[in-house]
């Protein structure tokens, strides 16, 4: 099969939304903001619920509906996502301690997940002005989210993994969650260089052939790692499970506990 040269209309329209999202973001980094703190003492601003209210807006015009699982939507019990085949999975503001700290590494990330696995996906990274969308059989692509005001995009290009030398890797590693599980899983391994990097645009390094690895062992949900997931498989690549620090199967979604365990994003194909 040749692979796509432009995203089709799903993939468009995920963009389109995504972008929005960011713009949003981007407005209330402008006019300042507060940061508030949830139970579980992570932060929150209202960058975060501008993104969210304006995601919900575009998917509910663009795909009436279908539900949506946001990190700042209501809380959902698993008896009633288990019936759903089709259901968004979003990330408003993903990276809420780098924007705080005004560091440029946040994105917006949003997934269709369908029978428990990412079906296609958008990251928008609004301080890159970049947005990576891809699925898996749909290929990944990338484009200039804005070029010389906002709201202009540039032309899409496909991207894609490249395979990890095994004897010369770069790896990805989070900026805010260090962990001596990833010092461990690497020992040994001939890493040529660490990248530190926060948010989901880890899975889009990935995914554009900048990085081999993603290796993480630190907590996060399925709205931190779905979209990423997406266009890393578009791309050609995967991400897996790690059991006992070996890869495994391909990494679902709408679980009953929406924590993730251990993974590893590469470009090594499913």
């Amino acid at each position: 099969m040749t692979p796509a040269m432009t995203p089709g209309a799903g993939l468009v329209a995920l963009a389109a939304i995504a972008e929005a999202a960011g713009q949003a973001i981007l407005e209330v980094r402008r006019d300042g903001f507060e940061v508030a703190y949830k139970d579980d003492h992570s932060p929150l601003t209202h960058a975060d619920m501008a993104a969210h209210e304006s995601i919900l807006r575009g998917l509910e015009k663009a795909y009436p509906g279908v539900p949506v699982l946001s990190e700042e939507g209501a809380a959902l019990s698993y008896e009633t996502r288990a019936r759903w085949e089709r259901l968004f999975i979003v990330d408003p503001l993903d990276g809420t301690k780098e924007f705080v700290k005004e560091l440029g590494e946040f994105c917006v990330c949003i997934a269709l997940a369908v029978n428990g696995y990412p079906a296609m996906g958008a990251v928008n990274v609004p301080l890159w002005g970049k947005t990576y969308v891809g699925g898996l059989g749909l290929g990944a692509f990338c484009r200039a989210s804005f070029t010389a005001a906002p709201g202009d995009v540039g032309p899409w290009r496909p991207i894609a993994v490249r395979q990890p030398d095994p004897d010369n890797l770069v790896v990805l590693a989070s900026r805010s969650h260090p962990s001596p599980e990833l010092d461990a899983f690497l020992a040994g391994k001939p890493i040529r260089e660490r990248i530190i990097a926060g948010s989901a645009l880890k899975f889009c390094l990935v995914a554009e052939g900048k990085a081999d690895l993603y290796p993480r062992f630190n907590m996060t949900r399925e709205w931190d790692t779905a979209a990423g997931q997406a266009v890393v498989e578009g791309a050609g690549g995967s991400v897996v499970r790690l059991i006992g620090g070996k890869p495994g199967a391909r990494m679902p979604v709408n679980k009953p506990d929406l924590f993730n365990g251990p993974f590893l994003a590469s470009g090594r194909p499913l």
